[in-house]
């Protein structure tokens, strides 16, 4: 399955006082792989953001299951699950040594300012094009 890969190493920041990562950081890691990402395949997308065009996370979890620890060297998968009119939902896996250590999914909206609400707006052409080669097969695609 294609997957965009960024590797990352655990600083101590985000470790607890157990020394172990706290688990937050694992969605905060989806984060920074969504907009490397977009830096690496669909730079272009900064112009629609900055001509109003809103990225929101809709949802968002993570199942653990194993701990992960200071300098420990993390890939972290990025795959597509689905894309439809408005909504993307990326989902990851984080492997240190070979291991799954953890899955989590992400879904994003993307939205349009119209007076004082935001609206539905279609995934950008260029973004769409650049999620589906990282798409999972059998995926929906609306």
């Amino acid at each position: 399955m294609p997957a965009y890969e960024y590797r990352h190493v655990v600083s101590f920041e985000e470790t607890n006082l157990v020394g172990n990562v706290y688990y937050a950081n694992h969605v905060r890691w989806q984060g920074r792989v969504r907009e490397m990402f977009l830096h690496d395949h669909a730079h272009d997308i900064l112009r629609e953001l900055e001509q109003g065009l809103s990225m929101v996370t809709t949802r968002v979890f993570c199942e653990y299951y194993s701990e992960l620890f200071a300098f420990d060297e993390v890939l972290i998968r990025m795959s597509v699950g689905e894309v439809t009119q408005s909504r993307v939902t990326m989902r990851y896996e984080y492997l240190c040594k070979g291991q799954l250590m953890a899955r989590g999914e992400q879904q994003i909206a993307c939205l349009r300012k119209e007076g004082e609400r935001m609206v539905a707006a279609p995934v950008p052409p260029s973004l769409r094009s650049a999620l589906l080669r990282f798409a999972e097969p059998g995926i929906l695609v609306a």
